[in-house]
């Protein structure tokens, strides 16, 4: 089917619905059949290869002219030369789209593609739109970028247990990234990974997504984020699961200051904030006009400060999707929940907000709801479990 294809795009990803070695070379094989084709001018020739397995609309068939005709020539009938002359060479390229997704070590499609794109670097424009890496050794992603060009890379994802010395190493490659737009880090040993200024400073285009999950945060770490001008139009900003190891995050309030106008999405779910750590941030966050969906779930906050916080944001129309955590004045001494009071209180931050909009969803969610808990087989116990205020609460209080 790639030999034959007709038009310039083709979206092959999603039709390899059990991929394997033999098919992908097939395709491997099928480009190559075109690169080694006669050029003509005003024919139809493969110019894009999607690699990706997403969906697309084949019924339209971008075929490069309005009537959607296309030569009835066949593929047989086509001059195929094996040694081309070194003018066509150069006017002969396929743009190729593909995500990456390594784990470990190359699998033998990946290896295969490798090799393929090495041996064909002049002939092809290689386009990552995804990388995602998962505890790859260094070598083997410094050896993969030598080969993809990494200018061409959209959304990069880290899954490492990489320490700030490894970290250090891969900034020069970042450096390189000049259509990154999104970056994600994870760290999988935790406490382990610390952002570092030479992560933030290697990058040279402007972050539309940031997320960083999992990890330490010092005041030193911190005072970088404002300092970045890659981060200066962020739309989305994800630190869940990571911790401030300083009570001051005004540098963090300081950014969000920066990106007021562009920022869309804030989730700060799990980083274990106290009273003062959100006091730092409201002046800020009420400034942020296109907020959409804010996340402050499984923190410490006290009713006081909650309060303080719907008061400073409640102008902010846009926002469409809310997650709190229940106040601390809704526990009692043994850290269970009291039902009225916790109803109480959520309902009074409600009004807080509906005196000047009415939420779209907004969620008050507990730290553990110990009743839900206790109802539950040892089997299906887990302790993420919560209890939620939205409208009304949990089932267990039915």
């Amino acid at each position: 089917m790639v030999a034959a294809w007709p038009f310039p795009c083709l979206h092959v990803g999603m039709l390899m619905k059990t991929p394997n070695l033999k098919t992908f070379q097939a395709v491997l094989d099928g480009v190559d059949m075109h690169l080694k084709r006669e050029f003509h001018y005003g024919s139809e020739k493969l110019q894009v290869l999607d690699l990706r397995n997403v969906h697309h609309e084949f019924l339209n068939i971008w075929t490069g002219r309005e009537d959607g005709a296309w030569s009835a020539e066949t593929v047989d009938e086509r001059p195929v030369v094996k040694d081309l002359p070194r003018y066509a060479l150069r006017r002969r390229h396929v743009k190729v789209i593909t995500d990456l997704y390594l784990r470990f070590h190359l699998n033998e499609e990946q290896a295969c593609f490798l090799q393929w794109v090495q041996q064909r670097k002049d002939f092809l424009k290689l386009h990552y739109m995804n990388i995602k890496i998962w505890t790859v050794p260094m070598c083997t992603v410094k050896e993969i970028l030598n080969v993809f060009h990494p200018g061409h890379i959209e959304d990069l994802e880290l899954n490492l247990a990489w320490d700030v010395s490894k970290m250090a190493q891969f900034a020069s490659c970042l450096g390189k990234m000049r259509s990154l737009r999104k970056l994600f880090l994870k760290n999988k040993a935790p406490n382990t990974f610390r952002p570092h200024k030479q992560i933030l400073w290697s990058l040279t285009t402007c972050l539309e997504t940031l997320s960083i999950k999992n990890c330490e945060m010092s005041s030193s770490d911190l005072k970088y984020f404002p300092l970045s001008h890659s981060l200066h139009q962020l739309k989305q900003l994800d630190l869940r699961g990571s911790e401030f190891v300083t009570s001051c995050l005004k540098p963090l309030g300081v950014l969000l200051e920066n990106v007021a106008g562009t920022l869309e999405s804030l989730d700060l779910q799990g980083c274990n904030m106290d009273d003062s750590q959100l006091t730092d941030l409201i002046p800020a966050l009420s400034k942020c006009s296109q907020l959409t969906e804010v996340n402050f779930s499984y923190n410490d906050f006290s009713m006081p400060v909650l309060k303080d916080l719907l008061h400073h944001t409640a102008n902010l129309i846009k926002m469409s999707v809310e997650y709190y955590p229940a106040p601390l004045q809704c526990y009692n001494v043994s850290g269970y929940i009291e039902e009225d009071r916790y109803a109480q209180l959520c309902h009074e931050l409600m009004d807080i907000l509906r005196a000047i909009r009415e939420p779209c969803s907004i969620f008050f969610s507990t730290n553990a709801c110990h009743v839900c808990n206790e109802n539950c087989d040892s089997e299906e116990y887990s302790e993420n479990e919560c209890c939620v205020f939205h409208l009304e609460l949990c089932s267990c209080w039915q």
